[in-house]
């Protein structure tokens, strides 16, 4: 029995990672990847933010057993140094802080503060490279729920321990038809390779079930390989711009602390990393700030646009108005002068008109295939607990996570 998964990013990686521990043996995964770049869209530009309780009522279930699961990882594979895992305190400078969680904030362009369900008493705890006059912001979350990781060393190793478990991966190559058996069941799929620049080869391999899980490319992905479906898959993109800083005034903490503050009640301290979520009035928008360990950065985002979706993510093309407003918006922050900046990027998460991802089978117009993508901002902090429910689901076992609202 082969499982294919068509998109290599943090979904598809956490299925994988997940499935390799489910399948008997003799099972086959295979990842199919179009991008001749690894991970170089949302999964390896996004902020990496990771949250327990911020999410929806639909996605409420995930998000506490996804967060749980990064966890979990990182306490077992030294998570902080090997992808930058870190509690982390998280504080607002916006006017609107908490809500119950349902609102459309990325849609309307404002903080995903509101999103938070608490706020928790504010002490003497600030960001030690937010300018001076902006004062002390208020506190969401001490790090019990809120976290940070490093997501391109994230999929890395997601990737690396799919490997040493056989899984196997076909990048750059472009899946391009499936096939079904006399009773209607998947078969194989046929794929376009690039091994080298100039050497181009076409497999057909044994394919008896699919995942799709191809970010913002996933809509058309299916569109491709089931082209007389009337299913649609309703996943879209939306285009967000971030720069990775250095500030004088943010060294890289030493790795001393206990990835869980909470295993000793008596040391428990505030975590050394920071997420601030505020807003720009100048640049009309909800800015949002992340620091990062090991590596000393600061990343700021949360400016979306639209941009036509390109064929593949390595063909993004950066705006230089948008990297302008996020420098202004530094300087603002950090003050002019007290930052280096280190990498423009941009990325393109896929999102859904619900506002949720799609985490389930496309039912029965198409047999033995399953979706994982729409995850918009969430994609990151999502990750672990979707791939561990759709590995169940393709396994046929029971959930890890209540997803019954997640499906198409």
């Amino acid at each position: 029995m082969t499982t294919v998964i068509i998109g290599a990013g943090i979904i598809g990686t956490s299925t994988a990672y997940y499935l390799s521990q489910l399948v008997t043996k003799g099972s086959k995964i295979v990842l199919v990847e179009s991008s001749p770049e690894l991970f170089a869209s949302a999964s390896g530009y996004a902020a990496g933010f990771l949250a327990r309780e911020w999410h929806s009522q639909a996605t409420a279930s995930l998000g506490r057993l996804s967060f749980d699961l990064h966890k979990e990882l990182a306490k077992e594979n030294n998570g902080q140094e090997n992808w930058g895992y870190s509690p982390s305190t998280a504080t607002s400078l916006a006017e609107t802080i908490g809500g119950d969680g349902d609102e459309d904030w990325l849609g309307e362009g404002t903080s995903r503060a509101k999103a938070a369900k608490r706020i928790a008493e504010n002490d003497d705890t600030r960001p030690v490279w937010l300018a001076p006059h902006h004062g002390r912001p208020d506190i969401i979350d001490k790090g019990d729920g809120t976290a940070l990781v490093d997501p391109y060393q994230l999929c890395h190793f997601l990737l690396s321990e799919c490997r040493k478990r056989g899984v196997e991966l076909y990048q750059p190559a472009q899946a391009t038809r499936v096939s079904r058996d006399s009773s209607g069941a998947l078969s194989s799929i046929h794929f376009v390779h690039e091994e080298s620049p100039n050497s181009l080869q076409e497999y057909d391999i044994p394919c008896t079930r699919l995942v799709l899980a191809a970010g913002a490319w996933t809509a058309q992905v299916f569109s491709t390989l089931f082209p007389s479906s009337k299913l649609k898959i309703p996943v879209s993109s939306l285009a967000g711009h971030s720069l990775l800083l250095r500030s004088s005034h943010w060294p890289p903490p030493s790795l001393n602390i206990d990835v869980d503050p909470s295993s000793d009640p008596q040391q428990k301290q505030l975590p050394p990393c920071h997420a601030l979520f505020t807003s720009d009035t100048i640049g009309q928008y909800a800015p949002e700030l992340f620091t990062r360990l090991p590596s000393g950065h600061i990343y700021i985002a949360g400016l979306n646009w639209q941009y036509p979706l390109p064929k593949l993510a390595t063909e993004r093309v950066i705006d230089p108005e948008a990297i302008r407003t996020l420098k202004e918006t530094s300087e603002r922050l950090l003050g002019k002068g007290e930052f280096e900046v280190e990498r423009e990027s941009l990325c393109f998460r896929p999102v859904t008109g619900k506002g949720a991802p799609i985490v389930g089978p496309a039912g029965q117009e198409e047999e033995g295939v399953w979706i994982a993508a729409g995850h918009g901002p969430w994609g990151i902090s999502l990750s672990l607990g979707t791939g561990k429910c759709v590995a169940e689901m393709v396994e046929g076992r029971e959930t890890s996570a209540d997803v019954g609202r997640l499906g198409l």
